[in-house]
């Protein structure tokens, strides 16, 4: 059976909406994901109107799409969501923290909805007790009678605010409503009646039947509608395909037409509000209920007292939405990531032939040749720019990790019985998106693993003299080349002697002159768990060693700390492995090495003196009252040499993972921006080397890994 998105994908109309399908599938997504922060965020006790208004926009906005593709799972539980939401932002009810579990569900539902549509395979998500709980909740509160009859500050309950009205379906009821439908001026006339055939493929509108006989004096085509169908969902359908001020929607009157001087139109009172903006949320002159006033006026209820907006407001008032909603839309542009990476290699390439150019020009005059001169110099200042701009793009926050963190442990949380508050400091960070992806399952682990292993229950911590909300901490930051990101909690800490037993009883080598942080690493090896009990949530032992395996792919490190009793922090440092980086060159021999910059911390000639041996075969050099250890690469890479008398006498210190190490070198060759080539994909992993890059005169040079040399120098 084809899926419900192919079979509305062609239509009668001729018109093909599933080009459409991947930005209705991109923004619905980053509405669940929007509408999800803000239910985390909402204060129960004292919800704000303006977020549970932004929260129901969401929703509306993910029905509204849905129902326009003929995505009726999505759609039926929207609107249900939707039925709740209205209720909670007109206060016809109060929130509880029921309310926001069974939106937070809903919302992971419509994402397996989502998936399933894009065609990951996925079986349908079967959502009938959600619709029960939400049906239930917005039906079956008593409470709504008391919110109804005492409105927030700043509010006047309407006439007919009674608890009947209040527990009224916000969708009408049942029953059909006969409306009128304008659309226009249109340049072709011929257009409405194609319209009107599209919107029946689209969705069960009822019955639409033109009411002018296909007469259009003042260019505006007009129809009757029988439907039971909210106005909310007709003009989103409708607005899809026909622009907002295009579109009339009103209840069916005598003659037909509501502007003014249309025929059969009555005439205006001042006790009835105009309705000439149409029944979208908020327009001025619209009743207090965008879904409920048409089922009210077709009962023939007579005139409303309400008071219509000033006249120099609602336009205004009008503007404003427009200009917010189409805000987002003008400040941003959605590119697929091939088509950034093809632009990345592009430029990789421009600053290979800038360096070549570089190259060659040494050797020119630049008196004779001072225009050719300052146009190379414009280049190279060009393209460094160029180039940050184009890698910016992919850099994105980290807040886009973090984000997906306050969810998962609020439900962990309340699994454990626990209560645990998130910090998040340093979310505008920005990594690459290519690291942000392949971190993102690590850290959610971490994250985990200090809920579980480290924030002791409520009552253990008040008997600790602990305030019994635990804290866990993300902190994200940028420190030389590398971008380092802690997870901490205040509970427990890790047990020294609880470590070393474990891993006996494993067959681990474990004697008691381990360091701490030799006994903290344990917790890295394959199989090993410190959980008494396994659970749903953890104790099987797999997971520690999968973070340090993928952290370590990165070319990335991890670093224990604790406290027993206070806490523990879990630091990881990943390389901003970026397309294009700054790189200092260096000579040995006849070979060409390149340090990264952000690691490079000075460099000086040797002395006599200043080298001294230890332990017969390792050297170290003193730095101002620093011993530092040397590291000579001639002997690291074999390089072979044909000038046997020269001596390297140039040393670099470079710092990586809190250490420093002093390279031996033969000259110092100048800065450069370098293209990063994957040696691994092109040749094979390479020890003490992160990659390589092309040269100004065509030749490869290696890109060492500082990291890799400072731990050798350890061991």
């Amino acid at each position: 059976m084809a899926d419900t998105h192919q079979e509305g994908a062609h239509l009668s109309a001729g018109i093909d909406l599933s080009q459409f399908f991947q930005v209705f599938f991109e923004e619905a997504g980053e509405n669940l994901d929007t509408m999800e922060q803000m239910l985390l965020n909402l204060d129960i006790v004292n919800a704000d109107d303006e977020e549970l208004n932004a929260i129901f926009r969401c929703a509306h906005s993910v029905k509204g799409g849905a129902a326009t593709f003929g995505f009726t799972d999505i759609a039926e539980l929207t609107h249900e969501m939707e039925t709740l939401l209205d209720k909670l932002r007109r206060h016809e009810l109060a929130p509880t923290p029921a309310m926001v579990d069974v939106l937070l569900t809903s919302g992971d539902a419509l994402k397996a909805q989502l998936a399933r549509h894009q065609g990951n395979g996925a079986d349908a998500v079967d959502t009938s007790e959600l619709l029960v709980s939400i049906r239930a909740l917005v039906t079956g509160q008593a409470a709504a009678a008391p919110l109804a009859a005492a409105p927030a500050a700043g509010q006047q309950a309407a006439p007919n605010d009674t608890p009947a009205a209040a527990a009224a379906p916000a969708s009408g009821g049942t029953a059909a409503r006969a409306l009128e439908l304008t659309v226009g001026p249109l340049p072709d006339p011929a257009m409405a009646d194609n319209l009107v055939e599209l919107f029946k493929e689209i969705a069960d509108l009822g019955t639409i039947e033109p009411l002018d006989a296909g007469r259009s004096a003042d260019g505006m085509r007009r129809f009757k509608v029988l439907t039971t169908t909210a106005d909310s969902d007709l003009l989103d359908l409708f607005t899809f395909h026909v622009a907002r001020e295009q579109l009339r929607l009103a209840p069916l009157g005598p003659g037909y037409g509501f502007h003014e001087g249309a025929p059969g139109a009555p005439e205006p009172s001042k006790a009835e509000p105009e309705l000439g903006y149409g029944f979208f949320d908020d327009a001025p002159g619209a009743p207090k209920s965008a879904e409920t006033a048409p089922a009210a006026t077709a009962a023939a209820e007579p005139a409303r007292p309400a008071t219509p907006a000033p006249a120099a407001a609602a336009p205004a008032r009008v503007a404003k939405a427009e200009k917010a909603a189409a805000a987002p839309e003008s400040s941003t542009l959605r590119v697929s990531v091939e088509k950034v990476d093809q632009l990345i290699n592009l430029v990789g390439e421009l600053v290979i032939t800038q360096a070549m150019l570089a190259q060659n020009s040494k050797g020119v005059d630049a008196a004779l040749y001072q225009q050719m001169s300052a146009g190379l110099a414009d280049l190279e200042r060009n393209t460094r720019d160029l180039q940050e701009a184009v890698m910016s793009i992919r850099m994105i926050p980290m807040s886009l990790v973090f984000n997906r963190f306050p969810r998962m442990l609020r439900d962990l949380a309340g699994k454990l019985g626990k209560k645990v508050e998130l910090l998040q400091v340093g979310e505008a960070t920005e990594l690459d998106k290519g690291l942000v992806e392949k971190i993102t399952d690590p850290l959610t682990h971490l994250v985990r693993n200090s809920c579980d292993h480290g924030i002791e229950m409520p009552e253990e911590r008040l008997a600790k003299g602990k305030p019994e909300t635990g804290t866990i901490t993300l902190i994200a930051s940028h420190q030389g080349g590398s971008i380092v990101i802690e997870v901490r909690d205040d509970g427990k800490g890790l047990n020294r002697e609880k470590l070393l037993t474990k891993a006996r009883e494993r067959g681990l080598d474990a004697p008691d002159t381990m360091t701490d942080q030799e006994v903290y690493g344990l917790i890295f090896a394959p199989g090993f768990s410190t959980a008494d009990v396994v659970t749903d949530v953890s104790g099987r032992g797999v997971g520690m060693d999968v973070v340090k395996k993928n952290i370590t792919a990165l070319g990335g490190t991890v670093e224990i700390d604790s406290a027993e009793g206070y806490g523990m922090t879990v630091r990881v440092r990943l390389p901003l492995t970026l397309a294009i980086m700054d790189g200092m060159s260096v000579g040995v021999g006849e070979e060409v090495y390149i340090l990264p910059l952000s690691s490079v911390v000075e460099s000086f000639q040797v002395q006599p003196g200043m080298v001294k041996t230890i332990g017969g075969t390792g050297r170290v050099v003193e730095v101002r009252d620093e011993y530092m250890p040397v590291v000579d690469l001639e002997r690291v890479f074999d390089v072979p040499r044909f000038d046997f008398e020269r001596v390297s006498n140039i040393m670099v210190v470079v710092e990586a993972e809190g250490g420093r190490v002093a390279l031996l070198v033969d000259e110092l060759l100048g800065q450069q921006q370098v293209v990063v080539k994957n040696l691994e994909s092109n040749y094979r992993k390479v020890d003490d080397v992160s990659g390589a890059t092309i040269m100004g005169d065509g030749r490869v040079a290696l890109i060492l890994d500082i990291g890799s040399l400072v731990r050798r120098s350890r061991h």
